[in-house]
């Protein structure tokens, strides 16, 4: 990898390509599949590479999804891995990530609410590219290999999602209270 591209309209399209194939290979654990991450919005300034995120009922058997996953030449990354997923790598260089996540936790839930209210606010868009911009400027050349663990690029981001997830929960919480049926006696 050599930093951050343009939004491009093929991202979706590798999704679609690839999902079905994680799909074929999954079967029935599969409860939903969703494209993740900055590739995912369009406007967002990306890592070329494609976040893919599976929902299952559990991750308890982590080498049932490790040995079906080679079949698409995943790899399992221990290191990038949590109580809340498991997460894989394909290519060389490195085109897709795939996290195996559960309802158990919130990794799921913030990923698709972090999408889709960027995606519904492109005014956050602007700023988060422009944070990422800013980072790339002060960010190392050995870290450019691999961005998703430089320390440098990642730093700020945390708390942009955290605001955003704020920014969504609060306006998730005003559309409740606006569609509340009026009762006319």
């Amino acid at each position: 990898m050599t930093g951050i591209e343009k939004y491009s309209s093929d991202w979706p399209k590798k999704y679609e390509r690839e999902s079905k194939e994680i799909l074929a290979v999954l079967g029935d654990v599969v409860k939903d599949i969703q494209h993740i991450g900055s590739t995912s919005i369009p406007g967002m300034l990306a890592k070329p590479l494609i976040d893919i995120s599976v929902l299952v009922n559990s991750i308890d058997d982590k080498d049932f999804f490790v040995q079906k996953l080679k079949i698409l030449k995943y790899s399992y990354k221990p290191d990038m891995s949590s109580v809340e997923r498991i997460f894989f790598r394909k290519g060389d260089p490195v085109e897709y990530h795939l996290s195996i996540a559960y309802p158990k936790h919130t990794f799921w839930k913030r990923q698709i609410t972090f999408r889709n209210y960027l995606r519904e606010h492109p005014e956050f868009v602007e700023k988060y590219n422009a944070l990422k911009l800013k980072n790339l400027e002060i960010t190392q050349e050995e870290d450019f290999y691999d961005l998703s663990k430089s320390k440098t690029y990642n730093q700020g981001k945390e708390d942009f999602v955290s605001m955003i997830l704020k920014l969504a929960e609060n306006e998730n919480i005003h559309k409740k209270s606006d569609s509340s049926p009026i009762v006319v006696k």
